[in-house]
């Protein structure tokens, strides 16, 4: 076989390893650590059951995920120990302030205590707040990077954006509500995501279905999971989710947080990453 035939047997054997690669999805285009969409777990408020039902829920399906934490609430000052342990085991601990204020003021806030009501507090005391919960979850994990979440979504404080004194100290920042962005779109100041409330898995799987259809980072917000917290799920939900992520791992990166912003970060630019000013 003389060297022109070895020439074209080899273009033609590039041309069908290019088109098996695009019939099976395997694209350079999967912008989600090699996968069409991302997807993050994350729980709010330090419950009992994230360390009782989530964690062990998450780690039988070798998932991991973030425990948005506010540590004076008792399920944490009881349990040190514990979300240590988690932390351990690679999940993220992430910051969700000391105390957990919420502006009082607007309409359906009446829940809120006067001395949490963020529209009495300063921009600096909130920040000082952040900043401590930092400190304390640190000495707790040994870890300095992470993420924050808004208690309530809510980002003044007597009417002021704190945003600035604490955006730097952050990997990124999480939101609550908005629509699950694609790679392109990700602004790590103010990442969007989906609260779940007694939701039924239809819709959690249609959730995961649109994020690999569009590529996005699809962020779930838990509060209670089989109880505890008056925004909740039912076990059984959390646990089918889990599975058809699971079934789905092929096309989805399952990772917390802080995993995925730091990914994007080094694809981007961490000034590139970060859209709000």
């Amino acid at each position: 076989m003389d060297r022109v035939k070895l020439s074209r047997l080899a273009v033609a054997g590039l041309i069908v390893t290019v088109l098996s690669l695009v019939n099976t999805g395997a694209s350079a285009g999967d912008s989600w650590n090699h996968k069409r969409a991302a997807v993050s777990l994350t729980y709010d408020d330090s419950l009992n059951v994230h360390i009782d039902r989530v964690a062990p829920a998450l780690e039988a399906r070798d998932l991991l995920g973030t425990f948005y934490i506010t540590s004076f609430f008792e399920p944490f000052r009881a349990r040190v120990n514990d979300w240590r342990r988690l932390a351990h085991n690679g999940h993220e601990l992430g910051n969700h302030t000391l105390f957990h204020p919420c502006e009082g003021s607007g309409p359906g806030r009446g829940w809120v205590s006067p001395h949490l009501d963020l529209s009495k507090w300063t921009a600096q005391r909130v920040a000082d707040n952040i900043l401590m919960n930092n400190t304390l979850l640190e000495a707790v994990d040994g870890r300095k990077e992470r993420t924050l979440a808004f208690p309530c979504g809510d980002t003044l404080a007597g009417g002021a954006s704190y945003l600035d004194r604490v955006e730097s100290e952050f990997v990124a920042l999480r939101s609550v509500g908005g629509t699950a962005p694609k790679f392109t779109e990700v602004d790590l100041a103010a990442i969007p995501s989906y609260m779940v409330n007694g939701n039924s898995f239809a819709d959690l799987k249609a959730q995961v279905d649109n994020a690999i259809a569009e590529e996005r980072w699809l962020v779930f917000l838990f509060h209670g999971v089989g109880g505890e917290h008056s925004l909740d799920v039912a076990a059984e939900v959390h646990d089918q989710l889990l599975d058809y992520l699971q079934l789905k791992r092929e096309q989805v990166w399952v990772a917390p947080t802080v995993t995925v912003a730091k990914y994007i970060a080094a694809e981007k630019g961490p000034a590139e990453g970060r859209k709000t000013p």
